[in-house]
This record gives C-alpha cells, structure tokens and sequence, in this order.
C-alpha cells in the first residue's frame, strides 16, 4: 500500500457569489480571522502528513503562489523591527521549496477536470483532494483520520456527515454498508437525490482519497450535470473496480463558498480562540440585541 503523500487543491473557481469581493481577489484568499481560507485546508492536509501541496488554479489567481512563496521584505522588516513571534509564526506556515506545486485549469468544466489537470503531478499513486470551500474545525484534522481509515481498509476513502433527512436532497449522498474500522463501506453514490429516495443522511463533505485509477476514468468522462465533467460521476464508474469507504466526520464543517457559511465561520473560529473568545461572545450578544434586518 502506498502511502498518501500528495494533496490537490482545486482553486480555479470565480467565486461569483462573492462579487464585488472577488472581482480583484481569488475567494480562497478570503480571510476567516486572520488567515486566509485556503491556508486552513493546506494545514489541515499537513497535519495529515501529506508532503506535496498541488493547487489547479486558473486566471488572476497568482496571488495564491505568492501567499505560499517566500517575502524576503516582509520578513526582514519583521526581524528588524523585533517581532520574531510574526515571524516565526509565518515561518511555521510557509511550505519547504520543493513541497508546492501549480498547473492550470484553463477552462472551466467541473470539479472532475480540475482533478484530471493534476494528473502529471499526482502520478500513479493515491492522493488526497480537499474542496477549498470546505473548512474544518476540529480537534483532530479530518484528512489525519481518514488516512488513518486508508492505512486499515486501503482503497478509497469519502469523508461524509449526517445531515437532516428531510435536507439530504441538496448533497451528495452516499449508501451505508458494513462498518469497516472506524469507517463504513459506501454502497452507492448519487448527486442530489430527489426528495424522499436519498439512501441514506450522509453527505460528502468535500474530502476525499482517491486512487490514481480515477485520472484514466476522468480522461474518457463524459460531461453530465452543468455540462461539466462530474467526479462524482467518475467515482461512481471506479467503485465497480475498487470498494469506496466512508470516514464519518463528527467535527464542524463550515461552506466558505457561501457569503452565510464564511460569516459562520468567522464567529465560529473567532469564538474557539482563547484570545478572542471573550470579547467576542459578549459583541456578539450585544449585536443581536441592538441590530435588526434593514
């Protein structure tokens, strides 16, 4: 079994429910506190041991490269000035030379494509994919378990949690089997299921482990809904060769895709921090009492 040491990060998207926000700055350079949102999902990879960070990008996005990149400026003014715990800090976060890699996704066609530009850099071995949009908040990275699921059961991996019944029609949805270890074998997978035949309440929540068969599945995809090339479709096709097993996330998920999930986020980060938490409760409960909908 091959160890998984590579991540891909698909951050090509316009974030157009953003506008005016994202006409100028890529939505994943959003921040949430202090940190922009793609710098959580890159941590969270990197608690789970993974070494290679390859980010599918796509037009005015070059300010996540730099983001990554070394800023010899910044961090010269910050040791002249004395504040080597900033310093150190960004040091902390910046990845080795060598760990980071871009390609491009020149047209827009899904989720499935963005995986497939990849291809060249993941190579022929299994590799973690993170939905930017999606951070999580936990005391133990959700990627760390799931490649703690992939070194017992081996194969596939989807992180999944429940949803409200009557709300499974929004998500994907998996089928539940056995339990496998700390996880479950997924009997079926379908996007947005009408209301009332979801097959279960478990939903995908935007990670994943994957084999490097899905590139060969990818490359011959049809395009399904929006006229997009569909990994869910792709999955669907590589579980009739190889098991699928769920990793039930019980942590918070937070959807920065959406203006009401990245202000979740905001209160929720800022409220788990011990040097935010108080002043910030009491805010909180002092604006929900003073302001009402214009």
């Amino acid at each position: 079994m091959k160890k998984v040491r590579k991540a891909v990060f698909p951050v090509a998207g316009l974030g157009t429910r953003f506008l005016p926000a994202t006409k100028a700055i890529p939505k994943e350079m959003l921040t949430v506190v202090d940190r922009p949102v793609i710098q959580y999902v890159v941590d969270e990879a990197r608690e789970a041991g993974i070494e290679h960070f390859i980010f599918v990008t796509g037009r005015n996005k070059a300010v996540i490269e730099d983001h990554f990149d070394i800023q010899f400026e910044l961090y010269d003014t910050l040791e002249q000035r004395g504040k080597t715990d900033q310093l150190e800090r960004l040091q902390r976060l910046q990845p080795a030379p060598g760990q980071t890699s871009f390609t491009r996704q020149q047209v827009p066609l899904g989720l499935g494509h963005a995986v497939w530009c990849a291809r060249e850099l993941v190579g022929d071995e299994p590799f973690a994919l993170l939905l930017p949009d999606m951070i999580m908040q936990s005391r133990k990275s959700c990627l760390a378990s799931m490649v703690e699921l992939y070194e017992k059961s081996g194969s596939n991996i989807v992180a999944v949690q429940e949803c409200d019944p009557a709300e499974a029609h929004k998500y994907g949805i998996v089928g539940r089997g056995e339990d496998v270890h700390t996880g479950f074998r997924i009997t079926g997978m379908v996007e947005k299921p009408a209301p009332g035949t979801a097959p279960s309440n478990f939903y995908i929540n935007g990670r994943y482990i994957l084999q490097p068969e899905i590139f060969e599945i990818l490359a011959g995809q049809e395009r399904g809904a929006g006229n997009e090339i569909q990994l869910t479709d792709a999955m669907l096709r590589l579980a009739e060769e190889q098991p699928f097993y769920g990793y039930r996330y019980e942590g918070r998920t937070y959807d920065c895709g959406s203006p009401e999930g990245f202000v979740e986020a905001n209160v929720a980060f800022a409220l788990w921090r011990s040097d935010l938490n108080g002043s910030m409760a009491g805010t909180i409960r002092g604006l929900l009492d003073e302001i009402k909908p214009a």
